[in-house]
């Protein structure tokens, strides 16, 4: 019975409260949580090297990290004498040969690393001793020798040729040279030309000058004892002598004067690189600091980002737009807005991303945006508190940006307290419409017509003309002529004679290939075979799993996705009908309604434009007649997204010849195929259709 009357009780208690309680008003929140963020033990070195140590003993690790805070440096005719000082460092010492320095630290299972104003450290605690050993002597006592210099130097030089051609590298070095200006440290780019002005001499001086320890911390975080680690980085470091790295001033770099658009003419470009920049001025110290951080994740810092949300999920132009500000306690940086664009869209992509920038300076943000981003900002802060190695990097943050001491300690209280107000005045202070940089390297004969009738707040943005270089160049022209008697038959014929002559061709009643990628780190393999008879596979293997096949035997197909199956359509069938000829061309002769649309830049050559269909173009190098491009456009959950497939390196199988270098882009991905093996009537059976 008393049973009886206690649950009663505990029922009518519980509907009381619940009577009490408003649910059609939300909850106020609670007072931001106090952070009890420990500080790291430290001491100080004789030669000026500071020590934090932070003890965390979950797992039997131990990370090292030695950074140098120094200004940065201008390196000039002679760029890239850093990056080359930072291949060598590491390379055992002059006390241990590079071999025997490597084969010791992998035996460990430890590594080591370093950069030009870094290294790094990793290592189970009980080789703790020894690897701080090793990374203090090879710091301390580079291995600098002529072999390696030139070793690293090719590298460096292979590196550089790699990226002549890829979009991407070329729009960020304009990016930052017109943003900085080639003559500051931040602006500056390395070149073939200036990587052969080094020599070894300079990476010693380099060194000397710029590698020391005045403004050098080390930070230890692990499975450590304070005082076990101040004895040996004491006898570790200690010989690295005392010395402070010059400190040199540089002028001070200016935004445009007004805003315009600074075109980069990339002819191989299959999409546009489009980023709106100002330079600015922002220190971590700085009372709106963490107003501006929630401004810019509101523009564009991710996902939920206004940037994201129009060109992306509402205009569909882009896989993705964002914004990213920075911080330099030493000078101006960057505040830029950017996307990869399809060409089509890259003047309306520019005047969205423009739009976007003006309406955060105009109009306030909704509660809904700044309760959303101070969530986010504030479950980063405490997921990251869980990391160990994150209370020595806020220990650093402290000491070399001027932070007061219980900066990390208040961080939650003042992301709380960032008002509407605030995030709209830091968005007016460090995003600019009135003299912004808009940076867009492209395929001009595709998008320049269109990029200069851009017009913003009725104004129309003037267009200036860089190389890929930062060199102010005249417009480029684009309107060759084709020469008189040049049809696109002609153009197919002499693709067939340069590949090997339209007997030869036809004498291929099939041929295999084998071909090879990296994507991420993982090795892909494309096999594809084609016969005469209407008979196409393609398949590609990521880690030796099939991910996709395709297979087509006369009229039936079907494709495969990760072990689904699904038949071809007939529409589908058509279309890989096409692909599946060994030479499409012979076919095209044919077929009619092919049109040679002109002469157009790819890469260095010129090449004539064929359109093949109204979804597929095909470009053939005017010099020898080889097919160099194909580009495609399909349709992709409602969206446009362009294929594009380069063709390189021609080389004779049997008499014909084929690309054995194949680049593939579709939207965001890129692929570089090198073909391993091609045969030509031989390697395909009726099994490989079934």
């Amino acid at each position: 019975m008393k049973k009886y009357l206690f649950t009663l009780i505990i029922v009518a208690t519980t509907v009381s409260l619940e009577a009490q309680i408003d649910r059609s008003k939300q909850p106020e929140p609670g007072p931001a949580p106090k952070i009890n963020l420990a500080d790291p033990n430290t001491f100080e070195m004789n030669n000026g090297i500071k020590v934090m140590v932070v003890e965390n003993r979950k797992l039997p690790r131990v990370r090292i990290q030695l950074t140098l805070d120094n200004s940065p440096v201008l390196e000039g005719e002679k760029a890239g004498v850093s990056s080359l000082m930072a291949s060598m460092l590491g390379n055992g010492s002059t006390n241990i040969p590079k071999d025997e320095f490597n084969e010791e630290v992998d035996f460990l299972g430890a590594s080591i690393s370093f950069g030009a104003q870094s290294a790094f450290a990793s290592c189970l605690s009980k080789y703790f001793p020894r690897i701080l050993e090793l990374m203090a002597d090879a710091a301390i006592n580079p291995n600098f020798t002529e072999e390696e210099f030139e070793k690293e130097r090719a590298k460096l030089i292979t590196g550089l040729k790699t990226q002549e051609k890829d979009v991407s590298e070329i729009a960020f070095r304009v990016q930052v040279a017109l943003g900085y200006g080639k003559n500051n440290p931040n602006g500056e780019f390395i070149t073939e030309e200036t990587v052969n002005n080094v020599s070894l001499a300079d990476v010693l001086q380099y060194y000397r000058k710029n590698f020391v320890p005045a403004n050098a911390y080390l930070i230890i975080v692990g499975d450590v004892q304070f005082d076990e680690v101040k004895e040996l980085v004491t006898q570790a470091f200690t010989p690295w002598t005392k010395a402070v790295p010059p400190s040199i001033a540089y002028a001070k770099p200016q935004d445009a004067q007004y805003t315009q658009i600074n075109f980069v003419d990339v002819p191989n470009a299959v999409q546009s690189e489009v980023s709106v920049q100002n330079l600015i001025e922002l220190q971590m110290k700085d009372e709106d600091y963490l107003p501006a951080l929630i401004a810019n994740q509101i523009l564009g810092g991710g996902g939920e980002g206004r940037l994201f949300l129009n060109l992306r999920e509402d205009k569909g132009y882009t896989y993705g737009s964002y914004s990213s500000i920075r911080n330099n306690k030493y000078g101006p940086t960057r505040f830029n807005a950017m996307a990869q664009v399809r060409n089509q869209v890259t003047d309306s992509s520019v005047v969205e991303i423009l739009k976007e920038i003006d309406r955060i300076r105009k109009e306030p943000v909704s509660e809904k945006e700044l309760a959303n981003t101070k969530a986010k900002y504030s479950g980063r802060f405490v997921m990251a508190l869980e990391d160990p190695e994150t209370v020595a990097e806020y220990a650093l943050n402290i000491e070399t940006e001027g932070l007061p001491k219980d900066f990390y300690k208040t961080y939650l209280e003042r992301i709380d307290a960032i008002t509407i107000d605030q995030v709209q005045q830091a968005a007016q202070k460090y995003f600019s419409i009135n003299n912004a940089r808009v940076v867009v390297a492209g395929k001009g004969s595709e998008v320049l017509e269109n990029l200069e009738k851009v017009t913003f707040n009725n104004k129309t943005v003037p267009v200036l003309y860089y190389d890929k270089y930062a060199n102010s160049i005249e417009k480029p022209e684009y309107n060759t002529a084709i020469p008189e008697g040049t049809t696109a038959t002609t153009v197919l014929e002499n693709y067939i004679a340069a590949i090997g002559g339209r007997e030869k061709l036809e004498s291929v009643e099939s041929y295999s290939l084998l071909a090879e990628a990296e994507m991420q780190g993982m090795k892909l393999e494309l096999e594809m075979k084609k016969t005469s008879k209407d008979q196409f596979m393609q398949n590609v293997k990521v880690m030796g799993n099939s991910m996709s096949k395709q297979v087509l035997d006369g009229d039936k197909g079907y494709m495969m996705m990760q072990g689904q199956r699904k038949d071809l359509t007939e529409e589908e069938i058509v279309k890989v009908k096409e692909e599946s000829a060994p030479f499409p061309e012979l076919n095209y002769l044919t077929a009619g309604g092919i049109s040679l649309e002109g002469i157009e830049p790819i890469g260095d050559k010129k090449a004539y434009k064929l359109k093949i269909t109204d979804k597929k173009t095909a470009f053939y190098d005017v010099e020898t007649g080889l097919k160099i491009q194909e580009v495609n456009v399909e349709e992709m959950q409602g969206q446009q997204v362009q294929q594009t497939m380069q063709l390189e390196d021609y080389k004779e199988v049997s008499g014909v010849k084929f690309p054995f270098r194949l680049k593939q882009t579709v939207g965001p991905q890129n692929f570089e195929f090198i073909v391993k093996e091609i045969k030509v009537n031989e390697g395909v059976s009726p099994a490989d259709f079934e």
